[in-house]
């Protein structure tokens, strides 16, 4: 689902708001919920899951290219923990995929 489906999907199901107030709704939602995020805030919806920050600590790699090491810096990136209710609700309408033909399970 995109932005656009969700903006499409709330004006559907509450009509008493205009195309444009929920399309302004949803934006400041995500915005909010972005400039939280930045300020290393965590943010928790119940039933839904929460956002937080999590840091990656500076590592060494290699350029594919050359081979030669190179210093990653650390990072910080953000994270999202569904909650119980989502786990379960994906999990009991998610069906399990049958095995493809000639493979084992």
């Amino acid at each position: 689902m995109t932005r656009s489906d969700l903006v499409a999907a709330l004006a559907e199901r509450f009509s008493q708001l205009a195309h444009r107030d929920t399309e302004f709704a949803v934006k400041t939602m995500l915005d909010a919920m972005s400039d939280a995020l930045a300020r290393g805030h965590r943010i928790e919806i119940r039933g839904f899951g929460s956002f937080s920050i999590n840091r990656r600590p500076p590592r060494l790699g290699r350029n594919p290219r050359s081979g030669a090491q190179v210093t990653i810096p650390e990072k910080l990136v953000p994270h999202f923990k569904p909650g119980k209710a989502l786990r379960e609700a994906v999990d009991a309408n998610v069906p399990v995929p049958d095995a493809a033909p000639g493979r084992r399970p």
